[in-house]
């Protein structure tokens, strides 16, 4: 990594070929029902809105710190480490405010018995919200640490220091430990609002490249994630499905069942049914020796037809996000043109799998949900159960991006659990389980229509969007597929929008731009054909692929240089910031192309318009005699505000460019009237590594100061979009419809 301090900017290139604890006054689940907890779904209540990020909601120290004889600190989050390396960026920031040394805190990830309940880790709100809190609450705790040594020293506070090792030092030289100032201090005080904040001249851990804490156990063959675990005595379980939703087995009778070999336990509630046994070999063969039998539909087909004809043949809500009129004019150039998306999968390389045990009349679930404390409250509802009994902890997944299985098979295990008291139980969903009945990122589609006057100016700008709820996420036992399946049946969540300005299906359908005569109108489709939720970026993916494109194909018609037609239509002036720099390291200006079948093409966005901001430029070739597209080069840049981990950004947005293009090229649902039918990566495929871009330029944008904003999800709209333009720069044809598979592109060729 090389420095650019001049520029305020970072940037690296990626080429691929127990001691005294501070006591609690209260207990946690008193803090929750202080906090309103959200034990009945409704999130976490505010209660000291004067407070940055959710400290507004836990405003008590200790629920976010403690500090130990030894002057080591435990420092608690409600975020769950999803892959994205935020284990690493919370911990250096509660180092640096407490002025430790990162070896001298450990961070605790989201435990409904231990930590504070920040509801979903989701929507790129990790950052600013949890580590707003623990930035502002470390250097709350490390003010009343120099005031009580104040107290020592017989010094004003304003002459003490801290010193990096936890102690704090008076000028003439004494020094007080942090270990043995806890032993005196009660961190059960709220925290204030303007605590100072140490400055950036000062840091020594923000702002530098930590390396993960997650990643030696990943690269070594160690305990990485939930399918890691293993317990004492463990018994292992496999759920019976039909082949996809909307399916049901016609199994043989419990009596039957019960007779086969190796079987611990047969569990079955209506028409839920689940094989125990002591091996996961055996409980493998079980269940596919009972998946084998015939099935039945048990809800409607689905449907079959273009995704934006069967969005449009359901009823929708209209909702108007925005109408501006503006200054008077006429287009003199238009253009209009539809965009659509796909069903999704998450694609998780690691199917669903949770464990839980039932020990005297505690029941403990290990979950990778981006919902812990959800876990907790639809366990307890589905079992009817005390919720109080009830602890769920995260524990990391291989792969999540949003609501996969993750949820469901918690539940499922819970309940199985309850069957086997005193045994642990795993239960992991087979790869073809999490293809046919995980939720999926939802299809959409989208409709522009926009003019451009005699200045190139955008005078007219009309946009709708159609979509299905993207947050089904379940908050009680309706919204899992077991709370379904039993005999008493739990009613199902009705689906509901996002309001703006984080929306779901409408996110980002409100461009940043500047531009007059704006009327977005987003179509809420609350009938499901098929079982979604929440995917990365929801619906920023598709509507930033839709804006982008469409900036684009005005730039053509009005013989302007797309990046010129953006920078004239922008006045946030990070935002300027961002697309210039790209640019500049891109070489857009000079960008020349190679021959036919070559191309180049960018895209910007901010996220959700109030998150990180990212432009991307890429140079892409196309195969005219396989339409395979190779991506030789993708240069971004982005600015999420103060940096924490320089590296911890690049791998987000490298990551996020990578997952981007798979979206854009390859992966959509496949089924017929009566199942879905992508059941494996043959079916469903995704970006392998040969397809990935030759080279990842990732230039972050420092902004001292500034608020944290979430990165993890700014680059899913840019990198499609760009891509799209890239190719319809390469062939000359423009590709409103995702997945730009190779035979798409082939056949538009030929037909060209």
């Amino acid at each position: 990594m090389n420095s650019l301090p001049a520029s305020g900017i970072t940037r690296r290139s990626f080429l691929t070929t127990s001691g005294i604890a501070v006591a609690f006054a209260l207990t946690r689940p008193a803090f929750a029902q202080l906090a309103g907890g959200g034990e009945g779904g409704a999130g976490p209540a505010i209660v000291a809105p004067n407070l940055p990020g959710s400290l507004k909601s836990w405003p008590y120290l200790d629920s976010w710190i403690q500090l130990d004889s030894s002057g080591h600190a435990t420092v608690f989050t409600g975020k769950a480490e999803l892959g994205q390396g935020i284990r690493t960026a919370l911990l250096q920031v509660a180092a640096e405010e407490l002025d430790l040394g990162p070896d001298a805190v450990t961070l605790v990830t989201v435990d409904t018995a231990r930590t504070p309940d920040e509801g979903l880790t989701a929507g790129s709100h990790s950052m600013q919200d949890s580590g707003t809190a623990i930035r502002n609450a470390a250097a709350n705790v490390r003010m009343l640490l120099i005031g009580h040594a104040a107290q020592r020293f017989e010094n004003v506070a304003e002459q003490l220091t801290t010193t990096g090792d936890g102690h704090v030092l008076a000028p003439d030289g004494r020094r007080l430990g942090y270990g043995e100032i806890a032993g005196e201090l009660s961190l059960h005080v709220e925290a204030i609002a303007n605590a100072p904040l140490r400055q950036k001249k000062e840091f020594r851990t923000m702002g530098t490249s930590l390396a993960r804490v997650d990643i030696p156990a990943k690269i070594s063959g160690g305990q990485a994630f939930i399918h890691d675990i293993r317990l004492p005595g463990m018994l292992h379980a496999r759920v019976v499905r039909g082949p996809s939703e909307r399916t049901r087995l016609k199994l043989p009778s419990a009596a039957e069942i019960e007779t086969m070999p190796r079987l611990f336990k047969f569990v079955q509630n209506g028409d839920f049914a689940a094989v125990v046994a002591e091996r996961e070999w055996d409980a493998v063969k079980l269940m596919r020796r009972l998946q084998a039998s015939a099935y039945e539909l048990s809800g409607a087909t689905f449907p079959t037809g273009k995704v934006e004809d069967v969005l449009k043949s359901l009823p929708a809500r209209e909702i108007s996000i925005l109408d501006v009129a503006g200054r008077p004019g006429s287009a003199i150039k238009t253009r209009s043109a539809r965009y659509t998306r796909r069903w999704i999968s998450h694609g998780s390389i690691g199917p669903s799998c949770a464990l839980a045990w039932l020990q005297g009349d505690l029941l403990t679930i290990w979950t990778h949900s981006q919902g812990t404390y959800d876990v907790r409250r639809v366990a307890a509802e589905l079992l009817d159960y005390p919720i109080e009994k009830i602890r769920a902890i995260h524990a990391e997944g291989a792969g999540c991006y949003g609501q996969n299985g993750a949820d469901d098979v918690a539940a499922e295990a819970a309940f199985i659990a309850m069957k086997v008291p005193g045994k642990p139980v795993r239960l992991q969903w087979m790869r073809e389980q999490e293809f046919g009945w995980e939720p999926l990122g939802p299809g959409m589609a989208t409709e522009v229509e926009a003019g451009l006057d005699a200045d190139n100016n955008i005078i007219a700008w009309k946009y709708d969007v159609w979509s299905n709820p993207h947050n089904n996420r379940p908050v009680g036992a309706g919204g899992v597929l077991i709370g379904n399946e039993v005999t008493a049946r739990f009613q199902p969540p009705e689906g509901r929008p996002i309001p703006m300005p984080e929306g779901d299906g409408s996110r980002n359908s409100n461009p940043l731009y500047d531009l007059p005569n704006m009327k977005v109108v987003y179509h809420f489709i609350k009938d499901m054909p098929i079982r979604v939720s929440a995917l990365r970026s929801l619906g920023a993916h598709l509507n930033v692929f839709s804006i982008e494109s469409m900036f684009d194909e005005l730039a053509l018609v009005g013989g302007i240089d797309p990046l010129d037609l953006r920078m004239k239509h922008m006045a946030d002036q990070r935002a300027r910031r961002v697309m210039q720099t790209a640019t500049e390291a891109f070489g857009w200006r000079g960008r020349q192309k190679r021959g036919p079948f070559h191309g180049f093409g960018m895209a910007f966005a901010r996220y959700k318009n109030l998150g990180a901001y990212c432009a991307i430029c890429l140079e892409v070739s196309v195969d005219q005699n396989t339409g395979r597209i190779t991506v030789h080069r993708a240069q971004a840049a982005s600015d999420c505000g103060e940096i924490v981990s320089p590296n911890g950004v690049q791998n987000q947005v490298e990551g996020a460019i990578i997952q981007s293009l798979s979206w854009c090229t390859r992966e959509a649902v496949t089924n017929d009237e009566t199942i879905r039918t992508s059941f494996d990566w043959s079916t469903y495929p995704i970006l392998r590594f040969l397809d990935i871009p030759e080279k990842i330029d990732v230039i972050v944008e420092n902004q001292p100061g500034q608020p944290f904003l979430g990165v993890a999800e700014c680059g899913q709209g840019p990198a499609s979009a760009a891509l799209a333009n890239a190719l319809a720069d390469a062939t000359g044809i423009r590709f409103r419809d995702m997945p730009l598979t190779p035979e798409k592109v082939r056949a538009a060729i030929i037909t060209q």
